[in-house]
């Protein structure tokens, strides 16, 4: 009889995106006019686990919804993309909400309200199973840093590759959580606030990746925007992917946890860290071609034809 194919857990939050177009956003004390607004679905949990889902791994999202409206459009989403939304918990009050200024160019702005992904959480007996069985474990930090680190040592124990993107929260990272993590995902702003060490250049990228290697983390995945991106591995080998071109960029709202999650894929299939970069770096030039978080991962055909074209 044929095995399950692993599968992705995901743990972190969903949010509603309230996204203001603007040809740029107001200096204090102005108000403008939006060209438009939209509701997405978002939250770098449910964005990641979207994306993974969408690249054809199984994928289990353990997260909290809240009593409100925008409540039943989130699991809805979810579920149509693919994600398994069996571990969604509802919990009172408000869902997490984000409004979002979008500007002209692309660049955005964001507010962040956590709502139910800030509420208490109940890791259930399923959530940790669901963890422990996993392929890989996604982790990001616009939920409790205590449930991170619960869900990183249950994963850590049962030797599940653990990756965590570095957004979502500017504080310090535990050491107890940081011990678990396989690859740590920060873009040079938040690996800088991380390390305490500048990030202008690649010596220094490089050199405040080391430090992290220092405290636990056995590989570093710099993202650096337009530049691409950059890993330090655990041998400290630095492999270095440039950024795919793109003809116009409409929206970079989910283009990191885009690629996060992309790369945790190929790593999930077995690619190594060089293909892994690549695969990723492809599904976010798609991602920044469409407006909205959720609504903007690419499907595995669209990768692998960006991919074969290149």
């Amino acid at each position: 009889m044929q095995s399950a194919p692993p599968h992705i857990a995901v743990a972190g939050s969903v949010n509603a995106d309230l996204v203001f177009s603007l040809q740029r956003v107001p200096r204090a004390g102005e108000t403008l006019a939006a060209r438009g607004l939209a509701v997405h679905p978002g939250g770098k949990g449910g964005n990641q686990a979207a994306a993974a889902a969408r690249l054809g791994v199984p994928t289990k999202l353990v997260a909290q919804l809240g009593s409100d409206a925008q409540a039943h459009m989130l699991r809805a989403a979810l579920e149509g993309y693919g994600v398994d939304s069996q571990l969604v918990r509802q919990v009172e009050g408000p869902s997490g909400t984000a409004v979002i200024l979008l500007e002209e160019d692309g660049d955005n702005r964001i507010i962040l309200h956590g709502g139910a992904n800030t509420a208490p959480w109940v890791l259930s007996d399923a959530a940790q199973a669901a963890t422990s069985s996993a392929g890989a474990v996604l982790l990001q930090r616009e939920i409790p840093e205590a449930v991170n680190t619960q869900v990183a040592q249950v994963a850590h124990a049962a030797g599940v590759t653990v990756v965590l993107d570095a957004g979502g929260c500017a504080d310090p990272i535990c050491q107890d959580l940081l011990r678990c993590v396989t690859v740590l995902s920060p873009n040079e702003t938040e690996l800088s606030n991380l390390t305490g060490l500048p990030t202008e250049t690649e010596e220094q990228i490089v050199a405040a990746a080391q430090q992290l290697h220092a405290q636990g983390v056995a590989a570093v995945l710099v993202k650096l925007g337009s530049r691409g991106s950059l890993l330090v591995d655990s041998q400290g080998e630095v492999w270095r992917e440039p950024a795919c071109k793109v003809e116009k960029v409409v929206d970079t709202t989910g283009a990191g946890d885009c690629f996060t999650a992309a790369f945790a894929v190929a790593v999930l299939e077995g690619k190594p860290y060089r293909e892994a970069m690549r695969f990723a770096t492809a599904a976010a030039a798609l991602c920044i071609q469409v407006e909205g978080a959720m609504p903007s991962m690419p499907s595995r055909q669209q990768v692998d034809a960006q991919l074969a074209a290149a």
